[in-house]
């Protein structure tokens, strides 16, 4: 469960469970199931099962993203300035044509205002987990540049989630937020390592975001992002590294899997299937992720190298960057996420459907292009710069 292509292929199973039983006989009880509410009602806490998967389960997923990425921006990939130059602006780049299709194709319908944010996101586990499996043959950097712009393409999904789906926002709840926070990082600086202080420390985080009217991922983000990541002398490992290797298989083998299972499960009998080709704002999502993130992605990373911005790495070559840039395609988890937030009922339905349809076309897609530009490697027919 540590590795990307296991991770992914029990992430596509969920899904591809959820598809089933949704279209089944059962799928009156897979909804019940779904929206039974559970919890007591203070502080909020009385949640369907789905939205115990959706802000619950889920800001561990985030927190394990926010280990990874406050590691590469210490020690890692991000650290260099002119090594992460180039899939910082494909990451934004691969975000703001997605973004900047999807409004125009779905300006003046119902839920356009925030819908255009659904094709934004590339799921790290997904994406990794296609590249292992048809491109394990890529050089190192293709992995390292597809990892560092879904890292930086996350941070950027987290900021429009934080931005956008904020309701009432209770101040008392986020000073409290804010408070632990300061907590957290006094004693991670303090080198205090008991899991019964952190523990109740991140739920009562977790509480105080989710009461704010903010999205209570984002308490897993930025406890990632507060959590120790240099290790001292005499320590074999820095915490981040060994939080992360211990809620790696949980994430990958429970939260999303779990996630995923409850959001994925969306009609697609002929009668779906139809409604969204009618749909703008499922058609925005489709364009946004197939065509918005290969424009977005390839185009920043030509001009910025062009240009003199940033430097690619002499073992990646174009062809390679364009199936890349086709795999930052895969939106599943976090454009699900954003796709529950942005609409409701039907609409909703339809663009996550859509978020699973634009997924499939980008996996089989970057795939084809990637066991091709394989078998050519293999073969000795790979020119030079190609």
């Amino acid at each position: 469960m540590r590795t990307e292509t296991v991770g992914g292929m029990v992430l596509l199973v969920a899904a591809a469970v959820a598809l089933l039983v949704a279209n089944s006989p059962a799928a009156d009880l897979y909804h019940a199931v779904r929206d039974f509410e559970i919890g007591p009602h203070l502080l909020h806490l009385d949640l369907t099962v789905g939205e115990w998967a959706k802000d619950g389960l889920l800001a561990i997923f985030f927190f394990v993203a926010g280990l990874e990425l406050k590691r590469e921006l210490v020690i890692g990939e991000l650290a260099d300035r002119k090594t992460a130059t180039l899939p910082v602006i494909a990451a934004f780049g691969g975000m703001i044509a997605p973004a900047v299709l999807a409004f125009a194709i779905g300006h003046g319908a119902a839920g356009g205002h925030s819908a255009w944010a659904i094709p934004v996101a590339t799921d790290i586990a997904f994406a990794l987990g296609v590249l292992s499996l048809t491109g394990s043959w890529m050089p190192t950097a293709a992995r390292v540049f597809l990892l560092s712009l879904a890292v930086v393409d996350d941070l950027g999904a987290i900021v429009v989630i934080a931005v956008l789906f904020t309701g009432g926002l209770d101040v008392i709840a986020l000073g409290a937020a804010v408070l632990l926070c300061g907590v957290y990082w006094f004693a991670q600086r303090k080198r205090i390592t008991t899991p019964w202080l952190y523990v109740p420390l991140a739920l009562a985080t977790w509480i105080a975001v989710h009461s704010s009217g903010i999205h209570a991922t984002i308490a897993g983000v930025a406890l990632g992002l507060l959590t120790r990541v240099r290790s001292d002398p005499g320590e074999t490992e820095s915490p981040s590294m060994r939080l992360e290797h211990r809620l790696q298989p949980w994430s990958a083998g429970l939260v999303v899997p779990v996630f995923a299972f409850f959001a994925a499960g969306v009609p697609i009998n002929g009668e779906a299937l139809a409604s969204i080709v009618h749909d703008r704002i499922a058609i925005a999502v489709v364009v946004g992720l197939v065509l918005g993130k290969v424009v977005g992605i390839f185009g920043s990373s030509f001009l910025a190298v062009k240009l003199g911005l940033a430097a690619k790495s002499a073992d990646l070559k174009w062809r390679d960057l364009s199936a890349l840039a086709i795999l930052g395609g895969v939106g599943f988890t976090v454009s699900l996420l954003i796709a529950e937030l942005s609409l409701q009922g039907a609409a909703a339905e339809r663009a996550k459907a859509a978020v699973l349809i634009a997924s499939a076309i980008a996996s089989l897609l970057a795939a084809t292009v990637l066991l091709r530009r394989g078998r050519r490697n293999h073969d000795g027919i790979g020119t030079e710069g190609a």
